[in-house]
């Protein structure tokens, strides 16, 4: 696994939870699919189970955040960070990111507070929740420009 960018560093003596996660990066004629949560914007996506692959972690998360299916397309970029969670501590998201789309709404989303917003894609560069995502967001940009 090829690490394109880390945002933080590791703490020595700190026992990190590592997370792997696969997300979307959903663009139409400008605008980028950002799931609009209490805690600010994220990409789509989130953590990989057991037996998944990016794929079929992507589908799923966009099903369960948004109630839209997902396109996968080409790989972004790998982002990892070293940060610390109130409730849990250390934690080492290491994030993959991929090109792709939404489909329309199919179902209602399993988590109703992340509903879906189509934002500038230049917006979001700057206002993503996690400095990792807005990396993400940013290489998308210089590869669809």
């Amino acid at each position: 696994m090829k690490i394109d960018k880390t945002v933080g560093a590791r703490e020595p003596g700190k026992a990190y939870m590592d997370r792997e996660g696969a997300y979307l990066l959903a663009l139409n004629k400008g605008m980028l699919a950002v799931a609009d949560t209490p805690t600010g914007w994220f990409l789509p996506g989130g953590g990989i189970d057991p037996g998944e692959d990016h794929e079929t972690c992507i589908r799923r998360e966009c099903l369960e955040e948004l109630g839209c299916p997902a396109r996968v397309g080409a790989y972004i970029g790998c982002a990892e960070a070293f940060m610390m969670l109130e409730r849990d501590g250390p934690f080492h998201p290491i994030q993959f990111y991929y090109a792709g789309s939404l489909g329309e709404k199919t179902q209602e989303p399993i988590e109703p507070d992340h509903p879906l917003l189509w934002v500038p894609a230049e917006e979001a560069a700057q206002k993503m929740k996690l400095a990792m995502q807005r990396w993400a967001v940013e290489r998308v940009l210089e590869k669809t420009s």
